[in-house]
């Protein structure tokens, strides 16, 4: 049963998710190829933070996701906390042909964990993929650091726009199956008596899927 009735208005529920990585990964045309297709062979790097927003349709329901986007620069890492709070989701971006950028995801990671208010659904996404003569961090390199840290993964390529919107999407539909099922368990813990019967316990199907989760561990982002 949908825990949210077909007659209730779309647009009921708004994600922050937040761009993070280096200077010139790739961040900005990332968000402008999924909000706008469009992407700027020739941008400059992003000064302070904006953001955009975009619908995503779930299962049928249309959400917004308000995507974040920042300054890799150390000059402007005051913006830090601000920049975090109350983000659900996180693309954590290098850029295939520069190794430096792939070997700082472990630092921009730490500062996410440490800034965002709880868990964020995050997903490691290795841009440029175009640039194949030029790689220095292999698909391979991406994948094992990923499932080491818990992460999603995907390779993208904000020029020819390949897997840019399969990437935020995998984490909005994250989000938002998160969300979906601890709806509906505290809406199964409220009905009296809905979770026993002649004394004997039952096992409510969230219950049961939960016990055999997959979900990587970066992917709580709605716990209390």
């Amino acid at each position: 049963m949908a825990f949210v009735s077909e007659e209730e208005k779309t647009n009921d529920y708004l994600f922050k998710i937040v761009l993070v990585g280096d200077s010139a990964v790739g961040k900005s045309n990332l968000l402008a190829r999924f909000a706008r297709d469009e992407f700027y062979p020739n941008s400059k790097s992003t000064i302070g933070v904006e953001f955009q927003t975009q619908k995503v349709d779930v299962n049928g329901k249309e959400v917004k996701a308000q995507i974040w986007d920042t300054a890799g620069q150390e000059r402007f890492r005051a913006v830090t906390s601000a920049y975090y709070r109350g983000a659900v989701g996180a693309l954590l971006v290098y850029d295939i042909s520069r190794r430096q950028t792939f070997e700082s995801i472990g630092r921009w990671l730490n500062e996410l964990q440490s800034h965002s208010d709880m868990n964020v659904v995050t997903i490691l996404v290795g841009n440029k993929s175009d640039l194949r003569d030029a790689r220095e961090v292999s698909t391979a390199e991406g994948k094992d650091l990923a499932e080491a840290q818990g992460l999603f993964f995907m390779e993208t390529s904000a020029l020819d726009s390949s897997n840019v919107a399969a990437a935020f999407q995998t984490v909005v539909k994250e989000i938002y199956n998160i969300l979906s099922k601890k709806v509906m368990m505290s809406q199964e813990l409220k009905k009296p008596e809905s979770s026993s019967f002649n004394g004997k316990t039952v096992v409510l199907p969230a219950e049961e899927n939960q016990q055999t989760d997959t979900t990587p561990k970066g992917g709580g982002c709605c716990s209390s």
